[in-house]
């Protein structure tokens, strides 16, 4: 096995000198260089072959006992130099002042075939930023994120992608739901694969500290290496913050899209790239609920809600602009860029939504459909996926006169269907009927429509029931399922008539199960 090292961010960045390990405020540095823990016994979970390809490794390679103990951190490959970055953040809208990765360490940089990536191995020890904690990750967690990383590329939403899941054969003691009751979990370490992982978080711990010539520097450094279209002679850091802004805009409009609900959208967990980055307690939604949040810590405010992720991504845009500001001389075109946010991102979730629900041009009326729709779609728990997908199959001429029967192509989506009566179903009926009405202006087939909404309309995604039942049958040593749902979330769009049991709404077993409605940061 051979990796191409091409360290580029610990050659032009300063370092802490510091190598010892000790918890610190580190100052005048932009990452400490550390040395992962060596696990008692690394054992492969899983690994992504495409994921490896991209990085220059062969399916053989994911075979050998070298690449368990380079991606578990138990060896650290030759020519490589591993760090844990510095970075602060807003945490629940507060500054928390230096936070950093407590428990990532980013493996080194490298190159195939003209592409760079970093690799992060998460879970792997302790780093100056852990403050109390371990550095560690569990399985429960770290299968989480290793299956939801590749389900996310596969659905075209913008992430870091993950090699593998692989188990270190040591226990980690978890609060799992922070109410005094710790136990003892299996440990596991995943690594992540990105451009590179300056986060938002990155420019405001230096921003905050005054450290003006090295958030200058880490502003160059990402212009030069990531955002190519700018001048790296001559670095514009409006254009740059401008382009941030617009990848970011992308993601959140795809979250939105596939119902993601990322469930801390701290600073420090945004990604300078536009990618998803750090999953934590996400979640996709089940009914369709603008209110709901996966994040117990999140549950009095719901601050990182469905329906509030697009306003959180511009207030933590806000939180950029602000840590650049002394790079410019004027601030008012970073006012203007998200003033560009605010008003460009409701005309593209429009057009996400008037495409999910297969409208092919615009026409007077169609957003107030769009938004018809929603409120809806609220009256009664309708779950989001299977409602979409099946709303393809409405014909335009749908009989819209007798009882209840006009709701049967969508039926399936509904958790109660004994509600959808009296004004809930008349409101139905009054949507029908003006999208069918709409549907009849169309000037495609009803095939021609198929196809397009389902290419925007997943069938399946990774609702968290599913998730919780592989890292249950994961922890008794049964990797199947593991297999299974990494198999199926490769093709998401795709009808997959063989794993039909899939596309189903959450069974009523998982509404209030642990891991399965509501889950907690701890990992």
């Amino acid at each position: 096995m051979q990796l191409q090292i091409d360290d580029h961010f610990i050659h032009a960045l300063p370092s802490d000198p510091d190598r010892s390990g000790q918890r610190r405020q580190v100052r005048g540095a932009a990452y400490s260089f550390v040395t992962p823990r060596v696990p008692s016994q690394p054992t492969l979970l899983h690994a992504a072959a495409d994921v490896a390809a991209m990085i220059g490794l062969s399916e053989e390679d994911l075979k050998s006992k070298r690449f368990t103990d380079v991606f578990s951190g138990a060896i650290v490959p030759e020519g490589a130099d591993p760090y844990a970055m510095c970075y602060g953040g807003h945490q629940f809208g507060n500054w928390a002042g230096q936070l950093g990765d407590g428990r990532a360490i980013n493996l080194a940089e490298v190159s195939h075939e003209g592409v760079r990536h970093t690799l992060q191995l998460k879970g792997a020890g302790e780093t100056p930023y852990s403050r109390m904690a371990d550095g560690l990750a569990v399985l429960r967690s770290s299968l989480r994120e290793h299956l939801c990383s590749e389900a996310m590329f596969h659905l075209g939403v913008a992430t870091t992608r993950s090699l593998s899941l692989i188990a270190t054969g040591d226990a980690v003691l978890r609060d799992v739901m922070y109410d005094g009751h710790p136990e003892y979990e299996p440990g596991a370490v995943v690594c992540r694969v990105a451009p590179s992982f300056i986060r938002f978080g990155s420019f405001e711990i230096l921003a905050s500290r005054g450290e003006i010539d090295l958030l200058r520097q880490l502003a160059d450094y990402t212009i030069g290496h990531y955002f190519p279209t700018l001048d790296a002679d001559a670095p514009d850091y409006i254009e740059f913050f401008r382009e941030v802004s617009q990848r970011t805009m992308a993601m959140i409009v795809d979250w939105q899209r596939v119902g993601f609900v990322h469930g801390v959208m701290n600073t420090d967990n945004m990604s300078i790239h536009g990618v998803t980055i750090d999953y934590g307690p996400y979640g996709w939604l089940e009914g369709y609920d603008h209110g709901w949040t996966p994040n117990t810590t999140d549950r009095q405010h719901r601050r990182y809600r469905y329906g509030n992720q697009p306003q959180i991504a511009l207030w933590n845009l806000a939180q950029l602009a602000s840590a650049i500001s002394p790079l410019v001389d004027d601030v008012q075109p970073l006012r203007d860029v998200l003033e560009d946010f605010q008003q460009e991102f409701p005309k593209r979730y429009f057009e996400m939504m008037a495409a999910k629900i297969g409208l092919d041009r615009f026409q007077a009326g169609d957003e107030a459909l769009c938004n018809d729709l929603e409120d809806v779609l609220q009256l009664t728990e309708t779950d989001m996926t299977i409602f979409f997908r099946r709303l393809a199959s409405i014909p335009s001429d749908l009989d819209l006169q007798r009882g209840v029967e006009f709701l049967q192509p969508v039926a399936d989506a509904f958790y109660d269907p004994a509600q959808v009566t009296g004004e809930v179903l008349e409101r139905w009926r009054g949507w029908f009927t003006s999208y069918t009405e709409r549907l009849r202006q169309s000037e495609e087939t009803q095939p021609q429509r198929v196809a397009r909404m389902n290419a925007v309309n997943p069938k399946y995604v990774l609702r968290n029931y599913m998730a919780q039942m592989a890292i249950d049958k994961a922890t008794q040593g049964d990797l199947s399922l593991i297999d299974e749902l990494y198999d199926l979330l490769r093709d998401p769009y795709a009808e997959q008539p063989d794993r039909e049991t899939w596309f189903a709404k959450r069974p009523d077993w998982a509404r209030d199960k642990v891991g399965c409605s509501m889950l907690s940061c701890s990992s």
